[in-house]
């Protein structure tokens, strides 16, 4: 079996965090993981639900130069289909749409499992993870050019204030008071 992103090497046999066994290139160090073995592994968990993820968090991760690339599946040769996860930087999973295969490069499912999304990854695949993902990033773009226009110390006072009247069983009417004094 060789590597999907390097046709040239061959994958040897690796046990990843949280026990999982695996196929492993040493020249990219990415990891690929048969779809039945994944599935038997995952019955075995116990996962909370999967959530979006902050795009600001911090982990120390870097993509690998290939997560760039395309790649084909190891074991039928159909397409590895990506799925974005936001961190900053964001990086890609890749799944086989024929076979279920996953594809993760360098570091990629030590980050997944870091996250509670390694007994998650068909979920990364639907278009509600994506949506998510994409409010995700919404939110925290706009949080960030309310800290740049204001200012840290009101920013976070109005995210506090936000907070507070989203909780109140009256919060409503403290929006429409704010917004009734903003437009006259």
């Amino acid at each position: 079996m060789h590597c999907p992103k390097d046709r040239n090497e061959t994958l040897v046999d690796v046990v990843l965090s949280a026990g999982l066994a695996a196929k492993y290139c040493p020249a990219c160090e990415g990891n690929w993981i048969e779809p039945e073995v994944y599935e038997a592994w995952k019955q075995e968990q116990s996962a909370p639900p999967a959530k979006p993820i902050p795009t600001d968090l911090d982990l120390g991760y870097i993509p690998a130069p290939a997560d760039a690339r395309g790649g084909l599946c190891p074991d039928c040769h159909g397409f590895l289909a990506r799925s974005r996860v936001g961190l900053t930087p964001p990086f890609y999973v890749e799944r086989c749409g024929r076979c279920g295969g996953v594809w993760c490069d360098r570091g990629e499912w030590d980050v997944l499992n870091h996250l509670g999304l390694h007994t998650a990854i068909d979920y990364l695949f639907t278009n509600d993870w994506q949506n998510q993902t994409r409010e995700q990033e919404y939110l925290d773009r706009e949080r960030r050019a309310t800290v740049d226009k204001l200012g840290e110390e009101l920013a976070h006072q109005i995210f506090d204030l936000t907070e507070r009247l989203e909780q109140h069983p009256n919060g409503d009417f403290g929006v429409a008071y704010l917004m009734r004094r903003f437009t006259e």
